[in-house]
């Protein structure tokens, strides 16, 4: 039997555990990547392992998420990892160099690579036939130490795409018909795999948005194969060293198998509040808009931004409609300023933002209250505008920038005949905003600069054998990390001060949980399905940690967080009969007995509830359980090192 290209590339990385369904792996990390949300927390957590130089091919710290510097916080974050990067052997991204993504797929992404990033989107290096995985900031530190990560050997789910797509419909189309077919539960436990004729009508960056939102499957990754299309790309990047063909073999088996036929979709939208509520956009044209959002690391490239301006030239913007553009990086705003692109796009009334994340993650431009926004990004969370009331709907660039001169809904189709979009022969290459690390013999003259937001790790200790805490909170299915610890301009910039960030955790649920988890000292939280999906932060685990949660039971876990709350120390529980969700209230007494020697053992854990016992499982492997027991991966591995 062949290999999927998933799993060429995995073997090829092993370094542990068996290489069959079901077994946890361990798989060396040829790149890192780190953005300044989730990477300052990642970089006190590097520094306190005591590894002194980076042990990966290419590490690299971005600037792209807190750029809106309102006080002295994001600014003093952003030097913090810089001297950090220029002491240990990181390359740094400057502030307005570009999104992570964006850039990382242009100027380093890899075929055949492995890729591990703070940031769930860092499978857009799928788009580049790599495995691309996003991850909490302690998995990406113990990465750039030279640990492996671990996952458990994914299922793997072929896409086959078929045909081409229609004029005017795009890649963005293409992820959200798989979100409508998989839902946001879809892809838990594996990778998405395309294949198929149609692949080869794609260009990269069009695979990479496709790669993208794969995290909104709950996929571990999504992947394309290295094809003439790549090295296009690479040879147009200046990269075409790095460039190697990957495919799957003719024989390689898939768990799932989906077939999509590109020239039978049509313009989509994921409407409010989830990015697998999706519509074609012909039932939803006429619907009054107030807002139009382009960019993000899903639709921010040199072809997204030329259709927007093709679409917007000579004509102005719905005076009733605020249209803004953030280009993905700086090599794509120098072309599109160089060819005169920009000028169509702010003639016709945009606003042009910087090359960064900004209003994906709250950081800027919120709609007005009860506003209609429509955004080519990749979340549409309740709340995460910024605006509580707000309806978001993630639509491609042709239909954010029809909708923006129409002032409602509108479907591209309606523009006319469109024409041929290509890549250029040539990027404009000029990486003077990437600074290089300091030569090895001169790191200890690098002084790494702390401002006084910039707190420590939360305290950790050994699993306790016995708990009794009450149940400080109980929420509902699909809850999100943008529940549990909210982004935004006002949140943000306490990344560094997990005491401060804290004081918001679960608020968007219960104004008075920080309060409450703090004072009680312990307790234990309890949810529904898919919980923890969304954001890689790790800091919705570790503002839990700070309050004192000790466990968290649940119907089930979204991956990433699943890890997170394993490397902070607390226990990750699920309900072994769901209908037990019912039996536990807030302000019950959940109690434990024979703690360590259950996580030890895999042992069933009972919880005690009103003297009832509730069945949980613990289903983690090994070497987490020997994470538990040291009370976190940041123990576990000093304990290790020391060893």
């Amino acid at each position: 039997m062949g290999l999927t290209l998933a799993e060429k590339i995995l073997k090829a990385h092993l370094v542990g555990g068996e290489f069959k369904k079901g077994s946890q792996i361990a798989i060396k990390m040829d790149q890192t990547l780190t953005q300044d949300a989730t990477g300052t927390m990642a970089y006190i957590e590097y520094v306190a392992m005591g590894v002194p130089r980076v042990r990966t091919e290419k590490s690299v710290a971005y600037i792209d998420h807190n750029t809106l510097q309102s006080g002295f916080e994001n600014a003093d974050d952003h030097r913090f990892i810089g001297s950090v990067a220029k002491k240990h052997g990181i390359s740094f991204s400057r502030p307005g160099n570009g999104i992570c993504h964006q850039v990382h797929l242009e100027r380093f992404g890899a075929p055949g690579k492995t890729l591990i990033g703070s940031d769930s989107h860092t499978p857009t290096g799928g788009g580049l036939g790599m495995i691309a995985i996003g991850a909490g900031g302690l998995d990406v530190a113990v990465a750039m130490g030279g640990g492996a990560y671990y996952i458990t050997y994914p299922k793997i789910i072929k896409v086959e795409l078929k045909g081409k797509l229609s004029p005017w419909v795009s890649a963005k189309d293409v992820i959200l018909e798989v979100l409508r077919r998989l839902s946001v539960k879809g892809g838990v436990g594996a990778i998405v795999e395309y294949c198929g004729e149609g692949v080869k009508t794609l260009t990269v960056p069009e695979r990479a948005t496709i790669t993208n939102m794969g995290a909104e499957l709950g996929a571990t990754t999504s992947i394309f194969p290295s094809d003439e299309n790549t090295l296009e790309f690479l040879k147009a990047q200046g990269r075409e060293d790095v460039y190697i063909p990957l495919s799957a073999d003719p024989d390689a088996e898939y768990d799932k198998e989906l077939v999509i036929d590109l020239s039978e979709l049509e313009p989509l939208a994921a409407c409010p509040h989830s990015p697998d509520n999706v519509k074609p956009v012909r039932e939803l044209a006429g619907m009054k808009i107030d807002q139009c959002c382009i960019g993000s690391c899903t639709n921010s490239s040199f072809i997204d931004m030329m259709k927007v301006a093709y679409i917007l030239d000579g004509k102005t913007c719905c005076p009733s409609v605020s249209l803004s553009v953030a280009p993905g990086s700086k090599q794509v705003l120098s072309m599109i300023s160089q060819n005169g692109a920009l000028t169509k796009m702010i003639d016709a009334g945009a606003r042009i933002l910087e090359s960064a994340c900004g209003p994906c993650i709250g950081m800027g431009q919120s709609p007005n209250s009860k506003g209609i926004s429509l955004r080519t990004f990749n979340r549409n969370f309740e709340g995460r505008s910024g605006t509580r009331d707000a309806g978001v709907y993630l639509v491609s660039p042709e239909t954010a920038a029809a909708s923006a001169l129409t002032g409602v809904m509108t479907d591209p189709r309606t523009l006319g005949e469109m024409p041929q979009f290509k890549l250029p022969e040539k990027f404009y290459i000029n990486d003077n905003m990437i600074e290089l690390p300091a030569p090895e013999s001169e790191m200890d003259k690098v002084e790494i600069l702390r401002g006084p937001n910039i707190a420590g790790y939360p305290e950790t200790n050994p699993l306790a054998d016995s708990l009794s805490v009450p149940c400080s909170l109980k929420v509902d299915d699909n809850i999100t990390t943008d529940h549990i610890m909210p982004a935004g301009a006002k949140i943000l910039p306490l990344r560094s001060n997990i005491p401060e960030i804290s004081k918001h955790c679960f608020t968007v649920c219960d104004e008075k949980f920080p309060e409450r988890a703090k004072a009680l000292g312990a307790s234990v939280v309890v949810g529904g399905e898919n919980y923890g999906q969304g954001s890689s932060r790790e800091h919705a685990a570790l503002a839990p940690l700070y309050l004192g949660v000790k466990a968290v039971i649940v119907k089930s876990f979204a991956r990433i967080h699943k890890a997170n709350l394993i490397n902070a120390g607390i226990l990750p529980l699920t309900f072994k009969n769901p209908g037990d969700y019912d039996k536990i209230s807030q302000g019950d007494t959940v109690e434990f007995s024979g703690l360590r020697e259950a996580v030890k053992t895999g042992k069933e854990i009972v919880a005690k509830v009103n003297g009832a016992d509730i069945p949980l499982d613990l289903d983690i492997s090994e070497r987490d359980r020997e994470i538990m027991l040291a009370g976190g991966l940041l123990d576990y591995t000093r304990e290790n090192l020391a060893k």
